[in-house]
């Protein structure tokens, strides 16, 4: 009886320590994925801030006048100082770093005292954009650097808790790609000459609302917009399901979801409750191997617009990225580009088919327009331009500015260096209302 009572209390005694000792572990792993969930986030943060610095930096190379050289500097040192906090987040104080945020706090530095003194009564000087320069070319390096890095974590999924533990214990164990990442960015920035800060040292943003009030048509229903939806893909559908949103708003719309039996994709879609306008399709498929070029995947994309009554619509930019082909088109009007109207869409190049659409902007900004004609000539708005820039286009477009107001500008297009840049100065006015840095030809990174 004793003995039975003993074995009783030691089994539950065994099994009490077994839970113990399996919610101590439950509870550490959970502490570990927090952690580790916190170093990646702050990596990917710090690589995303370092590439629009660059960007930043670079469109400030091109601008001419303070009211858009102080702001454009302004944002350079709010997104220095991201970076910083994103350095500061990082399993790196055991690691030299230190070049880099010297480096970074030089760029803060330089760019807070330059952006709040009065640049018309005191200019940059010379020296001041040979610092922007160098600045700019450090800048790359780093983004190239961090990319290199953040591409081998992706691809074999690197633990940054991994780190940390090599540094505690000053042990290298096998290759530590992301500690000789780093230790690489930190020799690149060292291997520049001192940097001389010196002592005195906008994207077309759209405020459309929450709605479509230029939208044309009668209320559809819920039948009306399944059959808008089989219209809008190519092939059989099945299994669709409607559902309405946006209870109690001016402007809701309906969320449908269907499959695609031919190539066994899912494909989901809104359509405005107003008019039974498609606003956005996704189609969710593996894309196999590439069988077409760029050039006809633009030509299915424009028929697809024409078909389904999307007219007077040039295309504005193109790319690729693995075996999808990715478009922008905007609205002619009297030869003039209006930008507020934007549709973009992704096109499969294995067999040239539209799998993403959007139509957002379009829908909240496409109107009937009254374009004035523009107060300054074409050479009074030339003159503003960065003299260093080498003028290759030139047309005129309406854009939004900072205000959410659409404005007439003549748009500019040149290159300086090796960058190249869309220049937008008001028609009105003649002053620099916008500069944006075109993207380069992404690298293809590959482990050596």
């Amino acid at each position: 009886m004793i003995r039975g009572i003993f074995i009783g209390i030691l089994s539950i005694a065994v099994i009490g320590t077994s839970f113990w000792g399996y919610k101590e572990h439950q509870e550490k792993n959970a502490i570990l994925v927090q952690a580790e969930n916190n170093y990646q986030r702050a990596f990917h943060d710090l690589t995303y801030r370092v590439d629009q610095l660059h960007d930043q930096i670079g469109s400030t190379l091109a601008m001419n006048t303070r009211k858009s050289l102080s702001p454009a500097l302004a944002d350079v040192w709010r997104i220095t100082s991201e970076a910083q906090s994103d350095v500061g987040q990082l399993p790196l104080t055991l690691l030299p770093f230190n070049k880099t945020e010297e480096f970074l706090a030089g760029i803060s530095d330089f760019s807070y005292r330059t952006a709040v003194r009065d640049l018309e009564k005191d200019p940059l000087t010379e020296k001041e954009y040979e610092t922007l320069k160098s600045m700019y070319t450090q800048a790359a390096d780093i983004q190239q650097e961090l990319r290199k890095v953040q591409n081998l974590v992706l691809e074999n999924n690197l633990r940054w808790m991994d780190v940390e533990l090599a540094l505690a214990s000053g042990q290298k164990q096998m290759d530590n790609t992301i500690i000789d990442g780093f230790e690489t960015v930190e020799e690149n920035v060292k291997s520049y000459s001192e940097t001389e800060f010196g002592a005195s040292l906008t994207s077309m943003k759209k405020n459309m609302g929450e709605g479509f009030e230029n939208l044309k048509g009668n209320k559809i229903s819920e039948e009306e917009a399944r059959k808008v939806a089989k219209e809008f893909v190519e092939n059989e559908v099945s299994d669709i399901k409607v559902t309405e949103n946006g209870d109690g708003a001016n402007y809701g719309f309906y969320s449908i979801s269907m499959h695609d039996k031919k190539s066994s994709a899912d494909i989901n879609m809104d359509i405005t409750k107003k008019g039974g306008y498609p606003i956005f399709l996704v189609q969710n498929r593996d894309i196999k191997e590439k069988k077409i070029g760029l050039n006809e995947a633009t030509e299915n994309a424009r028929k697809f617009l024409k078909d389904h009554g999307f007219e007077n619509l040039d295309l504005f930019e193109s790319a690729q990225y693995d075996n999808i082909g990715v478009f922008s088109f905007v609205t002619i009007e009297n030869g003039v580009r209006i930008y507020p109207d934007a549709l973009r869409m992704k096109v499969a190049l294995d067999d040239g088919k539209v799998i993403g659409f959007t139509a957002r902007d379009y829908l909240a900004a496409h109107k009937k327009r009254d374009i004035p004609k523009p107060k300054v000539s074409r050479d009074e708005a030339a003159e503003m331009l960065n003299p260093r820039l080498e003028l290759q286009q030139e047309r005129l477009s309406i854009i939004m500015n900072e205000f959410g107001e659409e404005i007439l500008c003549y748009e500019f297009l040149g290159t300086i260096d090796n960058d190249t840049y869309r220049i937008f100065i008001d028609a009105e006015n003649g002053t620099e209302e916008k500069i944006e840095k075109l993207k380069n030809p992404e690298p293809i990174f590959q482990e050596v």
